[in-house]
């Protein structure tokens, strides 16, 4: 009895160990980190998406701070949020550029001009917010430490020297999916078969002759224009950090970029591509698994909506006042004519485009939890690529009316995959815009290829939320995880692209054209001094 009785103790004491130490094995937990977050660009879209990442770690207990000059729409308890925002005056400039934008038709080059000229404030003001005093006294108050840092990507790169200031890793949160600047950051490689955010191809196809024709050039120009900002990129480095001799180079700073989240999901959407492993695509992480109750009045207005519901937005970069006053006209009288509800985002619901039974105006609109309404049978949408996401994710079709940036390249896409149509904001008039509703409605086509869609967007092992998580602590547990790196990111434009064993090669080759000459010279010699020989000894036999 006392033997069974020290088995069981034994083997009770043996199971306890080995528990403790699959406990101990397990990865540490890093429950309770500090993570800061800066997020200077302007744009209140790029900002939803970097606050959402922001409110996934804070729903795992994480302390969360954030920067910003924007006061944000997604936010959470245990956020701690410091705005530093624009001037009036600023705005003021900022909303200038939008409008001469909103004039021209749109395309990815008029957005570049317009950053580079009325919009240069887009880029100059970030590095102002670094330099605010209220952003300097998170690192000189040495009681600040934080885990990990996150830099939201917009002609930003410089910023990834706040690592070294803050002594943590980088993680890098860019809008859309991997472009050129964002791969040279993380040693992602570039491919002439991967076409560029504005070149549309469907799922599935390979790019035609015009298509690459358009991608080679628009690739070389971004490359162009990304030498162009690293110019610019130095500059700034050396006016926020040039008298701080802690501070590494712009070049060894940017080697401290541990992961990208991009927002995109590449097995759905396309293009498919190779990425490294630090690019971690978190498609759709703005889009709640479960929509929240919608305000009253949108819930009874969408509720009693017979022929259904369409929601009109164009995003919050653009105001109605943008608009030429033709254009919003144009838009009213098609939108009042409708036997559908529409709910119309406008900034000013005091000064409205007209009034209509059918028409709820807001200035401002849970869009995601719209969009998951069942009566929702349409979106008309700038084709931003966060509202395109979560139409895409509610299965819900599109009327595509892009003004700039990757808006075009989105808009194509809707179009070119079936989800819905494009039309020319600047050149609507109501009968085509009416025709397009009235087609995307009644043809049942638009609305099952993006349920078909949605059923891949949704299909996952982890959802985004989780993978923001899981990819944040892993960075944290491991201290930047260096061993992700790509070599790329250690290696210069010599080694990357083999010019090195280019010249050699060019040089072994030379060098045997020239051994192939002497050798070949020196038997046409032999063969031709032998010729002569002959030939003068045949005319003295003669003689």
């Amino acid at each position: 009895m006392t033997e069974n009785r020290n088995t069981i103790m034994g083997c009770s004491l043996g199971g306890l160990l080995l528990a403790l130490l699959a406990l101990h094995s397990l990865p540490q937990s890093t429950e309770g980190s500090n993570i800061l977050g800066v997020f200077t660009s302007h744009s209140p879209s790029h900002f939803i998406v970097h606050m959402s990442i922001m409110k996934s770690l804070a729903e795992k207990g994480h302390n969360i701070t954030v920067v910003s000059s924007l006061p944000p729409k997604v936010t959470h308890k245990s956020i701690k949020h410091i705005v530093i925002p624009l001037t009036a005056e600023e705005e003021k400039t900022i909303h200038g550029g939008m409008v001469d934008m909103v004039k021209q038709k749109p395309s990815i080059w008029v957005t570049m001009k317009s950053i580079f000229s009325s919009l240069s404030l887009l880029i100059h003001k970030q590095v102002e917010t670094l330099e605010d005093k209220r952003f300097t006294d998170l690192y000189k108050n040495k009681e600040n430490k934080f885990d990990v840092l996150f830099v939201g990507f917009f002609f930003n790169t410089y910023q990834v020297g706040l690592g070294a200031k803050f002594n943590c890793p980088i993680i890098v949160s860019w809008m859309g999916p991997p472009m050129n600047m964002v791969n040279d950051i993380i040693g992602n490689p570039e491919l002439s078969s991967v076409p560029q955010m504005q070149i549309s191809v469907a799922a599935g196809k390979p790019m035609n002759f015009q298509q690459r024709v358009a991608n080679f050039f628009s690739s070389n120009g971004f490359k162009l224009l990304g030498k162009i900002l690293d110019f610019r990129y130095k500059g700034f480095y050396e006016r926020l950090w040039g008298d701080d001799k802690s501070m590494p180079s712009l070049e060894k700073a940017m080697k401290n970029v541990s992961l990208v989240f991009c927002n995109s999901h590449g097995i759905s959407e396309g293009p498919i591509r190779p990425n490294v492993p630090a690019v971690i695509e978190i498609g759709g992480i703005q889009v709640k698994s479960k929509a929240d109750a919608l305000p009253e009045d949108i819930k009874e207005f969408m509720d009693n909506a017979k022929n259904g519901a369409i929601l009109f937005s164009l995003g919050s970069n653009l105001k109605g006042e943008f608009f030429q006053p033709e254009v919003v006209s144009t838009i009213f009288k098609t939108l009042s004519s409708l036997k559908q509800q529409v709910i119309w985002k406008w900034d000013d619901p005091k000064n409205t485009p007209g009034k209509s039974a059918n028409i709820l105006y807001k200035k401002w609109l849970p869009q995601d939890d719209i969009l998951a309404h069942p009566k929702l049978k349409l979106f008309i949408t700038h084709a931003g690529k966060g509202g395109v996401a979560e139409a895409q994710y509610h299965g819900v079709p599109m009327l595509a009316l892009p003004v700039f940036a990757d808006q075009p390249g989105n808009a194509d896409k809707i179009e070119e995959n079936g989800y819905g149509l494009r039309l020319e904001l600047t050149s609507l008039d109501v009968k085509e815009f009416k025709e397009a509703i009235d087609e995307i409605i009644s043809n049942p086509k638009y609305a099952r290829n993006v349920k078909n869609f949605s059923k891949l967007y949704r299909d996952r092992p982890q959802t985004a939320q989780e993978l923001v998580v899981y990819w944040t602590e892993y960075v944290i547990r491991h201290h930047g995880a260096p061993h992700m790196q790509s070599p790329l990111v250690h290696m210069g434009i010599v080694a990357s692209n083999n010019l090195d064993i280019y010249v050699l090669a060019a040089l072994a080759l030379y060098l045997i054209f020239l051994i192939n000459k002497v050798v070949w010279k020196f038997l046409w010699r032999k063969c031709t001094g032998k010729s002569k020989k002959s030939t003068q000894n045949k005319k003295v036999k003669k003689q």
